[in-house]
């Protein structure tokens, strides 16, 4: 589809990609910060001069999982939901010589998030347009370090990225050592979140979630992180870290998490 702008001022611009718009909002009082909202949806926080700084605090917590699970080095990592990939520009920043890839339905946004926010080239980062379940089936068995998903139609996740054969999938090309990290928006009646703990429980061996602990209570709606592995997680540190982050987040694994969850 050809890209067309609709609207630029000075900071901000709205786009036409693939599956909707996109709008680049710049950050007042900073000098290079810019919030990318996908659809309606704010969908990353970036600050080209300081790649490593995540706004976003489920994308905190999520970086903090994966450096209390990993020594520090390279990683083999697979993002499914691109957007700005504030992620991965933060993971290439801190991990020199890791190879990821990027997976976004919308070609278009990832074209734009090439040109808007600089990002690192393959094998650093190499972007991929697709649908993440199907994309997903593509890399051999045992060969990543992290896998995370961060996908949204708006503000729910695919339905394809929430199947019993697209959790298989994913256990089965992680490492033994590797992690599955996922972002789950929650209402507050903890229906979407229970559905996909009870998938995962069938796929991994380990299962735990960290949020705001007024999410987890069900008082609020917001993201909940969800990690699955085949290994067992550094269950002590992941605590320390998540309750020392800028926004607080409650760690439940194992039965603490199903009790609270009611299953």
């Amino acid at each position: 589809m050809a890209k067309r702008r609709i609207y630029t001022a000075p900071g901000s611009q709205v786009v036409e990609i693939s599956t909707g718009t996109a709008r680049l909002e710049k950050v007042d009082g900073e000098a290079d910060s810019y919030v990318l909202h996908v659809n309606g949806v704010p969908s990353s926080s970036i600050t080209l001069s300081e790649p490593t700084r995540l706004d976003f605090e489920y994308l905190d917590w999520m970086s903090r999982i994966i450096d209390v699970q990993f020594a520090a080095g390279p990683l083999r990592a697979v993002h499914i939901g691109a957007a700005g990939c504030a992620l991965a520009r933060a993971l290439h920043a801190r991990r020199p010589g890791s190879k990821q890839t990027a997976i976004d339905i919308d070609s278009a946004l990832l074209d734009y998030s090439r040109t808007w926010f600089d990002l690192p080239r393959a094998p650093g980062l190499a972007l991929r347009a697709g649908d993440g379940a199907v994309e997903a089936e593509k890399f051999r068995p045992d060969t990543l370090d992290v896998l995370i998903r961060d996908a949204f139609d708006h503000d729910s996740v695919p339905p394809t990225l929430q199947t019993s054969e697209f959790f298989t999938t994913c256990a089965r090309i992680l490492k033994d050592s590797g992690i599955y990290i996922a972002n789950v928006p929650d209402s507050g009646d903890h229906r979407v979140l229970r559905a996909e703990l009870e998938l995962l429980n069938s796929a991994f061996e380990h299962v735990s979630a960290a949020a705001e602990p007024g999410i987890l209570k069900g008082r609020r709606r917001g993201n909940v992180v969800v990690i699955a592995s085949n290994s067992p997680l550094r269950v002590p540190d992941l605590d320390r870290s998540l309750r020392t982050a800028a926004t607080m987040a409650t760690f439940l694994t194992g039965q603490g998490l199903m009790s609270r969850l009611g299953l």
